[in-house]
């Protein structure tokens, strides 16, 4: 659908990209308020207006309950303003109590208990975390595991004689080494010197026979992430690249040594795709990686990822251990976000460097992932609005007045003192979060146009 919106002419590409973007956003700011709303509202309160977006409202309605819902015209954020709120945030002092009327101390949010407030409050970062949970748990249960015996599903690269490998075979040795699952079958493709022809020991409609094999980790593209050279360059999922800067590349090995080696310098580049062979160029990029044991490290990238050269063969796992699996998925993608703030705000790295560019991201960079995440297809575009939905949770609890984390730590001092902090330290916070708010904005914007004008 995507590829068809992109294709219209003028203004294809510019719909292909605001289009996502506003669906994405839309759902994740959604779910985001929902939870505040329901737990405000099965703590009492009430709201009167449930917003999706600023400004204006260019379509609204009246529930039964008297909320007013509506859809406003600057698609970039939300809010829900409860009973006796002073503003959309629900930030508000001593005065906001005093001014709800005595008819309404039952049901507004100043006047709620402390308990009431904090539930309402934290429920709209959990409901994104439960969001992000139950699209990774889908997405695992979707693509399912693989089974026991390692087994060949769909060929992804033509096999020809020599060769012989065929769907439906199972895999029960690797150059004579017996192998019972696929992670035996990377360990044996690691450990080859040379990265050629393999000869398979393979269970075939109930029999044993050797083939031969190409090795099975080809340069083949698997996925082409948004905003990187792979995707300037056109690259898309299931291309094989025959050769780059001159090198005929037979494994992915190969393509990775070619990358690290360019530093950075444009390289021509072949591609087999659809049975022909496509020409065109690349420019590698450094980038700031994640690193096991935490921190980062520089590495010259193109922004694919590598498959074998068949599909997994599968079968549908257990619901609850892969409901454990997208809840684990989702605590690594708030490590990982917070590992790479904690390095920018050190000055490991900034707007110039890779994780910069490929990891902080304003309007714009959403904006064009959004896009280039639902041209990749569906599978792409459901993740992003799991990982997009984390990092808002992730955010909404920074300890930053506006934020739900700033109206935490303030419940946290009023359940403590008994009362809420004095106005000027109330409205002082509030200062210095938005500007804080801002800064923040300003310069993942900023690392937008840097990218832009550099890529």
């Amino acid at each position: 659908m995507m590829e068809l919106i992109a294709s219209i002419p003028f203004f294809g590409a510019f719909l292909a990209t605001v289009i996502p973007f506003i669906l994405v956003l839309g759902i994740v700011v959604f779910v985001h308020e929902y939870g505040h709303y329901i737990v405000g509202r099965w703590s009492g309160i009430h709201a009167e207006v449930f917003s999706i977006g600023y400004g204006k409202p260019i379509w609204s309605w009246y529930d039964k309950r008297g909320t007013k819902w509506q859809i406003a015209w600057l698609p970039l954020g939300g809010y829900v303003k409860f009973l006796g709120d002073a503003n959309a945030a629900s930030f508000g002092d001593a005065d906001d109590v005093a001014n709800v009327a005595p008819e309404d101390r039952g049901r507004a949010f100043p006047t709620a208990s402390v308990g009431a407030r904090a539930a309402t409050v934290v429920a709209g970062p959990v409901f994104n975390f439960i969001l992000s949970a139950a699209i990774f748990t889908c997405v695992f249960m979707y693509l399912g595991q693989a089974t026991k015996v390692p087994s060949v599903g769909q060929l992804r690269v033509p096999i020809e004689a020599p060769y012989d490998l065929q769907k439906d075979d199972e895999i029960i040795a690797f150059n004579g080494v017996s192998v019972e699952s696929f992670s035996d079958i990377y360990d044996q493709l690691e450990a080859m010197e040379t990265k050629g022809d393999i000869e398979l020991t393979v269970r075939r409609d109930g029999a044993e026979q050797t083939v031969l094999s190409p090795y099975l980790l080809p340069p083949l593209v698997s996925s082409v992430n948004p905003l990187s050279p792979a995707a300037a360059a056109g690259l898309q999922a299931d291309d094989l690249i025959l050769s780059l800067g001159g090198v005929r590349l037979n494994s992915f090995d190969d393509l990775k040594r070619v990358v690290l080696a360019s530093e950075g310098q444009d390289l021509d580049m072949i591609v087999l795709r659809g049975g022909q062979e496509v020409m065109t160029q690349i420019k590698p990029r450094i980038t700031d990686r994640p690193r096991e044991g935490g921190g980062f490290e520089k590495r010259v990238m193109i922004g694919v990822s590598g498959a074998l050269s068949f599909e997994v063969k599968t079968e549908t796992p257990e619901f609850f251990p892969t409901l454990w699996r997208g809840t684990k998925q989702v605590w690594t993608v708030i490590v990982t976000s917070l590992d790479g703030l904690y390095h920018i705000v050190r000055g490991a790295f900034g707007a110039e460097d890779g994780l910069g560019a490929d990891n902080l991201q304003g309007p714009l960079g959403i904006a064009q992932i959004s896009g280039g995440s639902a041209q990749q297809g569906f599978l792409n575009f459901v993740e992003l609005i799991a990982l997009l939905s984390t990092a808002i949770g992730m955010l909404n609890l920074f300890p930053i007045p506006i934020l739900d984390g700033g109206h935490l730590v303030i419940f946290g001092y009023e359940a403590i003192a008994g009362k809420q902090p004095p106005d000027r330290v109330l409205n002082a916070a509030m200062s210095v979060g938005f500007v804080l708010l801002m800064a923040l904005m300003i310069f993942a914007t900023y690392n937008d146009i840097v990218r832009l004008l550099t890529t």
